[in-house]
């Protein structure tokens, strides 16, 4: 039987005479009644609000002001083109037939997560930048094992270099290297003692990563700075998003490669190559150590205009995802 969706809300008098003329056209145009309340979801609202009542017939659609006589050269041609695809026989049109009668679990776990799924990623980022603040906080607890098991979660994630972590519970914030030219703070070699680091390859540069601190020095943060600023920044920009009622629209791409590819990849990578040990490549790229606020700076832009390019891309699929679920069990629900 042919499937009439007709888009509606409450208290819409429009919709209620639609309703009415399709019953009157159900003897000459047989066909399944299937309601969709746009006040189910915000994306159908905002699509629908002002255009309602809608009818959709197959691939033809209706909006108001709907007569009598569109609804039934609307039907006519659904009804038409319905009969020639079975006569057809064609497989695609059969297969999509079924699919969309049969409400399957995989059906209802896909519209759970698309209307859940800022809240999911939201308290994904949560745990995964958390996590790393426990690491530090169960050490000055005297609880080493679970800490220990968190920094070794951490470490195919991350570098985890002393010297470009934040530090918790000591009398700094974090200990740069000399080559840094931080000042006014005591640097990673003074307070450690490990020393030739600016050799990528030396021993001496595991050492550093596998520091954790002590109670003077405090303990590291199972993230390196620009990390943690990355994923707090998407974590905050999630956050804005759903609090805004994701209105926010996508941040364009050349954006996100000036503002959030751009200071990173510069800082990043100039330091990177001015620290091999290469004497053609050290005459091109003078040697720097990039310092806690550019990592924490320029990852935090990047963790902000990847979420901002990202987040309304996603929401625009979860939008459609949604809105085809809901016609589905709408359908379902008509047919039982």
């Amino acid at each position: 039987m042919l499937n009439v969706t007709l888009y509606t809300r409450k208290d819409c008098k429009l919709c209620d005479e639609v309703k009415a003329e399709l019953a009157g056209l159900q003897d000459r145009y047989p066909h399944r009644l299937v309601e969709v309340d746009i006040g189910m979801d915000a994306a159908l609202a905002a699509k629908y609000g002002q255009l309602i009542p809608v009818v959709e017939a197959g691939p033809y659609k209706l909006q108001a002001p709907i007569s009598r006589q569109k609804l039934q050269v609307t039907l006519g041609a659904a009804l038409d083109r319905k009969n020639q695809l079975e006569k057809l026989e064609d497989p695609e049109y059969k297969q999509r037939i079924l699919k969309g009668q049969n409400v399957t679990t995989g059906d209802r776990v896909s519209f759970w997560i698309a209307r859940r799924y800022l809240l999911i990623l939201n308290l994904f980022m949560l745990f995964y930048v958390g996590l790393p603040f426990l690491a530090p906080t169960l050490m000055k607890l005297n609880a080493p094992l679970p800490a220990q098991i968190i920094y070794r979660m951490y470490k195919p994630l991350c570098h985890q270099f002393g010297f470009r972590s934040f530090f918790l519970y000591g009398e700094q914030p974090f200990y740069p290297l000399a080559e840094a030219g931080v000042t006014g703070v005591k640097t990673f070699e003074e307070v450690t003692g490990i020393a030739d680091l600016n050799n990528p390859y030396s021993f001496t540069r595991f050492d550093a990563r596998n520091y954790i601190g002590n109670d003077a020095v405090g303990f590291k943060v199972a993230l390196c700075e620009r990390d943690v600023a990355i994923y707090l920044a998407i974590l905050g920009f999630g956050l804005v998003f759903g609090l805004t009622g994701r209105r926010l629209k996508s941040l364009h791409w050349m954006l996100w490669l000036v503002v959030g590819m751009g200071p990173i990849g510069l800082d990043g990578f100039s330091q990177l190559f001015s620290q091999f040990n290469w004497d053609w490549l050290a005459a091109l790229v003078p040697y720097r150590e990039s310092t806690p606020i550019l990592r924490t700076l320029t990852g935090a832009l990047f963790g902000l205009a990847t979420a901002w390019f990202a987040y309304p891309n996603i929401e625009e699929s979860m939008n459609e995802t949604r809105q085809y679920y809901i016609k589905k069990f709408a359908v379902r629900q008509a047919s039982e």
